[in-house]
C-alpha cells in the first residue's frame, strides 16, 4: 500500500500550480476537467507523474488553519528530493520565499515552504540510505 495523491482546496488555481511547477518540474498535468461540488462550479487538475499526484481544487474561501496553533486539520506533508539546493534556487527564482529549515541532522536535510494557500509543505533530502538512520528520531 502506498499514499496515492492529496486533494488541495486552493484559492487561485495558477497561482498554486505555479508554485507546485517550481518545485516539482518533472511533474506535469496528468488530467483536469470541471465538476460541481456540492452546489459550486469548481475546475480540478491532477498534477503529478505515473506513481503520485496533488489534487488542485479551484475557488477555496476561507483561511487555512493557523500553523502555530493546535487546531485541527494538516500540518504539513512531506516530499523527497535528491537535490535540495536545486529545489530551493528554483523556489527562489520563481519569487517563492522560503518558511524555515528543519532541525538538523547527519543524515537528511529539510526545508519548509508555505504555498499559496499556506499548505506547508516540507522538502527532504536524505543523506543516508539507510533505514536505521533515515527514520532516527532524536
Amino acid at each position: 500500500m502506498y499514499l496515492e495523491h492529496l486533494n488541495l482546496v486552493v484559492s487561485d488555481m495558477p497561482r498554486s500550480l505555479a508554485f507546485y511547477q517550481a518545485a516539482l518540474p518533472h511533474w506535469s498535468i496528468r488530467g483536469e476537467g470541471e465538476q460541481n461540488w456540492y452546489g459550486q462550479a469548481r475546475r480540478w487538475l491532477h498534477f503529478g507523474d505515473q506513481q503520485f499526484y496533488l489534487t488542485l481544487n479551484d475557488h477555496g474561501y476561507g483561511q487555512n488553519r493557523d500553523l502555530q496553533s493546535n487546531t485541527i486539520g494538516m500540518a504539513h506533508f512531506a516530499l523527497v528530493t535528491q537535490n535540495l539546493d536545486a529545489l530551493i534556487q528554483r523556489m527562489q527564482q520563481a519569487g517563492f520565499e522560503l518558511a524555515h529549515h528543519g532541525a538538523a541532522s547527519p543524515h537528511r536535510r529539510n526545508v519548509y515552504y508555505l504555498d499559496p494557500d499556506n499548505y506547508e509543505i516540507e522538502f527532504v533530502e536524505y543523506l543516508s540510505d539507510l533505514p536505521s538512520e533515515r527514520n532516527l528520531y532524536d
